[in-house]
């Protein structure tokens, strides 16, 4: 007995010592600036004006340029691509790939003019755009550089996602988070839901779940600059958020800074990355 354990104990440490070397032969590799882009043309012709206009305001390139100073050990590709009729987006190494059919979902699911907590259609767009992306974004960075995550990888997407978006300036973090809160408008416009028993069995949450999660952490980064979040949100969620905020910015600062280049954050951060907000007209 005593030999099996010895055996097993160096079969351990040599697995052990096998894993930290590819550890670090991958932390020698890793390079920032490593995101690709890649429009590809739609085959439905309904979708070209959407692919054109991706390509116009240099979507892909604002998005290469955010997320270039992680370093990762492999070149990660974001592309928009004609999903057949399937509006989607997911992450699989070694690409990022963006639905037309979805960006043109989400393009339709906005309001009409701004909403009364100040929701423009264009923070709506961009908003729900970079949520959806930096999600995935945060899949390929868990993947790629080993990550370790003691819970749902969907639910830590969405984090990634959420403290990425208070990460910019005060303002424009207002803006994101509340246009991509506005995806989930639909699902919380009703005080009570029925849904079938089979959507909480899905690897993501349900969509009101994701929508109190992400104001959850906006308020507790920001109380006054998400003051109207308490609108939203219960009390008996509200008074935790600080120590949810703190959890995910602890992991994030732990786990993901490692592999941040400090000095081109800092610029990318220095950057405005939204449109001015349309001034009203004077009477």
């Amino acid at each position: 007995m005593g030999k099996k354990v010895l055996l097993l104990a160096a079969a351990m440490l040599l697995a052990q010592g096998a894993t930290a070397q590819a550890a670090e032969a991958q932390a020698a590799e890793a390079q920032p600036q490593r995101i690709l882009i890649q429009y590809e043309t739609p085959a439905n012709a309904a979708l070209l004006p959407l692919y054109e206009m991706l390509k116009q305001r240099r979507a892909l390139e604002k998005l290469q340029e955010i997320f270039g100073p992680f370093r990762l050990p492999t070149d990660l590709t974001l592309k928009t691509v004609g999903c057949d009729g399937r509006a989607n987006a997911w992450y699989q190494r070694p690409s990022i790939t963006l639905c037309y059919e979805y960006l043109d979902e989400i393009r339709k699911n906005v309001p009409n003019e701004a909403t009364p907590v100040g929701v423009t259609p264009a923070d709506a767009v961009i908003g729900q755009f970079f949520y959806v992306v930096a999600h995935e974004f945060g899949h390929a960075v868990f993947d790629l550089l080993n990550i370790p995550s003691f819970g749902n990888a969907e639910d830590v997407a969405d984090q990634f996602s959420t403290y990425l978006m208070l990460q910019f300036g005060k303002d424009e973090a207002r803006r994101l988070v509340a246009g991509a809160a506005f995806s989930y408008h639909n699902a919380v416009q009703n005080s009570t839901l029925i849904i079938p028993l089979k959507a909480f069995s899905d690897a993501h949450g349900v969509p009101a779940q994701r929508f109190f999660n992400l104001l959850c952490v906006a308020y507790g980064a920001d109380p006054k600059t998400f003051a109207d979040v308490e609108t939203y949100l219960p009390n008996a969620r509200a008074v935790g958020c600080k120590r949810e905020y703190n959890q995910v910015a602890f992991a994030f600062q732990q786990l993901v800074m490692p592999h941040v280049d400090r000095s081109l954050a800092q610029q990318v951060m220095k950057k405005s990355w939204l449109p001015e907000p349309a001034q009203p007209h004077s009477p």
